[in-house]
């Protein structure tokens, strides 16, 4: 054997050797690009189905809310109805007349004077424009017209020496019979059931 021929094969031999090497180089970086495309793939998936829940949870939040924006002005608009209808139903007792005041009057008197026994030293306060009425209901009673007072009707009884003030005014009972029915009146005009 020559040293030609050993050159030779040990060229061949290298040669072999590379391209081997570079086979398996190229299948290595072949698959770490496959690896790197597959990660890619996953990661952008991911990205995706996290951009979807982030999207979907905004959408959610934003529906939660404009309901719960649209629930507030609703109930706005409810107390805002049931405002002037308070209102409303205040200018109709205030505008009360002749007998239905009087009696009206009279019966808040005696439910007063009752509360409070002892009228020797009772004074009455009512609303300015009853003053006439109620000077001439306490001539049947052992009372006093003392003044006015601010209220819609009715009577504020007082009694110094048993230290008692009833206020029956049309006021306290609106608000009594308000409170008492007020679901009853939002049903009435909501139509809830």
């Amino acid at each position: 054997m020559s040293l030609d021929t050993v050159v030779e094969d040990i060229r061949d031999e290298a040669r072999a050797r590379a391209e081997e090497i570079r086979a398996d180089a190229e299948a290595q970086a072949d698959e770490l690009i496959s690896e790197a495309e597959a990660d890619a793939e996953s990661i952008r998936e991911e990205r995706d189905r996290e951009v979807e829940a982030t999207i979907e949870q905004e959408r959610e939040q934003r529906v939660s809310s404009a309901k719960l924006e649209a629930k507030q002005e609703r109930l706005e608009a409810r107390r805002d109805v049931l405002a002037e209808v308070r209102d409303s139903v205040e200018s109709e007792v205030a505008a009360l007349e002749g007998d239905t005041r009087e009696e009206l009057t009279r019966t808040l008197l005696d439910a007063a004077t009752a509360e409070i026994g002892d009228t020797t030293d009772a004074v009455v306060y009512g609303r300015p424009d009853d003053q006439d009425l109620l000077e001439e209901i306490l001539a049947d009673y052992d009372v006093e017209y003392a003044g006015e007072y601010d209220c819609l009707g009715g009577v504020v009884v007082e009694s110094e020496s048993s230290r008692v003030r009833v206020n029956n005014t049309f006021d306290s009972v609106l608000d009594d019979v308000w409170e008492d029915n007020l679901r009853e009146i939002s049903d009435r005009l909501f139509g809830d059931k």
